[in-house]
């Protein structure tokens, strides 16, 4: 039968995959670095995705195809739920290197004294990957049930120790509040609170003004999500000082 069905032009694709999410059945995939339409049956033709792409890649075309299935509409989502919990599948930016992990932790061991100096050495206490908020699927595992560390991508590189003081068994998610798309972080963090439980919630910023806008993203996510979870705030000087730590209100 003919039917308006999405059709996508791998020759301007730059397999940005900002129409992934932008597709409500999942039927638009990144496959080998470009947008590809997984099967005809996964999608409606209405073209949600066409306004997020920035290359005008996507376009409706009439052609004989299998008629909008919304069965298997839910069972395919059903799957790529259930890869985005057990960390088996990609992400939208379709690069294997982004797939959801665990990571398992080491022991921190001490260097033998006089061998380097007798100083520790010093692990990494990151606990998944990856890290920067717009990869996370809101309901990887490691969030449920965990202490949420919610940084600023500065902070890691001003504050010298971290991993030490902030990163021992929470969980990470990094962004930064005036760079990137605010409205896309809020969206991802109410998910985030709404399908986890999560115990407490770490903001840390750096002391400038555009950060501060990240704490309010986090109270205002965890507002939307109908949940009550302590709040600390910790915010680092350019010079890698704490320069105040407090528990904040919900807002």
């Amino acid at each position: 039968m003919k039917r308006k069905i999405v059709h996508i032009d791998e020759e301007k694709c730059t397999g940005c995959g900002l129409c992934v999410p932008a597709c409500h059945e999942g039927a638009i995939q990144i496959i080998d670095g470009k947008a590809r339409l997984v099967e005809d049956k996964l999608c409606d033709g209405l073209g949600d995705c066409l306004g997020e792409c920035p290359e005008d890649a996507i376009f409706i075309e009439e052609r004989d195809a299998d008629p909008f299935d919304e069965e298997a509409v839910q069972v395919h989502l059903e799957k790529l739920r259930t890869e985005d919990e057990e960390g088996t599948g990609e992400l939208a930016c379709g690069c294997p290197s982004s797939t959801v992990r665990t990571l398992e932790r080491k022991e921190t061991a001490s260097n033998p004294a006089g061998e380097t100096g007798g100083d520790p050495e010093v692990l990494s206490e990151l606990r998944q990957w990856p890290v920067q908020l717009g990869l996370l699927p809101p309901r990887a595992k490691f969030f449920q049930d965990a202490n949420l560390l919610v940084a600023a991508d500065c902070v890691p590189f001003a504050y010298g120790n971290f991993h030490r003081d902030f990163l021992q068994d929470q969980a990470l998610v990094v962004g930064c509040p005036k760079l990137d798309d605010a409205n896309a972080h809020f969206q991802k963090l109410t998910e985030i609170f709404k399908q986890n439980q999560i115990n407490k919630v770490t903001i840390a910023i750096m002391e400038v003004p555009c950060c501060s806008a990240l704490q309010r993203i986090v109270q205002e996510a965890i507002k939307a999500a109908g949940k009550s979870i302590p709040v600390e705030l910790v915010v680092v000087s350019a010079e890698g000082e704490i320069v105040n730590r407090e528990q904040v209100a919900a807002v």
